[in-house]
């Protein structure tokens, strides 16, 4: 039930035969939902082709027109990616990620993101994970094949399921670990946060679109790090209503100090 819950999500890719072979490698580990956004050519022939088998997989993917909307209803989001960024990220490989995604998915909803086959992913996708996915390979040669990268990720994943299914010790069978009690805030929430958040900056005077465009990027790299549960998000939302509110006083006291 947990692969279930497990999403991949490919963006922008160019050429279709990489759709089909990332579906092939999705059912052998044992995958079934495919999210396409904004893909070049799909439904195509060639896609079918290199899918060998796992058509059904085609036929039932999930074609979106923004990130946004293929992580809807999501609560961990992890994107692959091999440039080094800017802004600071935590970084996982993909052990890590197949464990992590399998112990989210007993109750959440996960993404793994795949960018474009030439440039990845951009700095505003890489804002909306929660954590950034490094596949190791040889630095003299680090090209890697978003589809080979479907493959080495959903296999970790797979892995990390035959590893819970057979583990031998009581305690490991009988604990209940604390973290999946809490319910985590969904993307969408989270996005719907964001947009308050920025419009709550703009009302106080804080934030200046055009003269700090870094800062909306780094404000959701912090929360993204810590990652909110969705009661500290209501109360996050609470406290920027509240700001709004005072928006009108706190601009005749600043008018006053004007005078």
């Amino acid at each position: 039930m947990s692969l279930d819950n497990i999403r991949v999500v490919m963006i922008n890719t160019s050429h279709p035969g990489n759709i089909g072979a990332a579906a092939r490698v999705m059912k052998n580990m044992g995958l079934s939902r495919l999210y396409l956004v904004n893909p070049k050519q799909f439904p195509n022939y060639e896609a079918t082709a290199m899918a060998s088998g796992a058509d059904d997989l085609l036929t039932k993917a999930t074609v979106c027109s923004s990130f946004e909307e293929a992580l809807a209803g999501c609560h961990l989001v992890l994107g692959t990616t091999a440039r080094e960024r800017k802004l600071q990220h935590d970084f996982i490989d993909g052990r890590e990620a197949g464990a992590l995604s399998i112990k989210e998915a007993q109750e959440r909803e996960v993404a793994l993101v795949f960018g474009r086959e030439r440039t990845g992913l951009t700095n505003e996708e890489v804002g909306l994970c929660h954590k950034l996915i490094n596949i190791p390979t040889n630095p003299d040669y680090q090209s890697l094949n978003v589809a080979s990268a479907v493959q080495i990720v959903t296999y970790e994943v797979m892995m990390s399921l035959y590893a819970q299914n057979d583990s031998t010790t009581k305690e490991n069978n009988q604990e209940v670990s604390q973290e999946e009690s809490i319910e985590y805030a969904s993307s969408d929430n989270m996005e719907r946060f964001y947009q308050h958040l920025q419009e709550t900056l703009v009302d106080i005077d804080f934030l200046r679109l055009q003269q700090s465009p870094q800062l909306m990027p780094k404000l959701r790299n912090i929360y993204n790090r810590i990652r909110i549960k969705q009661e500290e998000l209501n109360i996050l939302r609470g406290i920027l209503n509240k700001t709004q509110q005072l928006k009108p006083e706190l601009h005749i006291k600043k008018n006053k100090k004007t005078d």
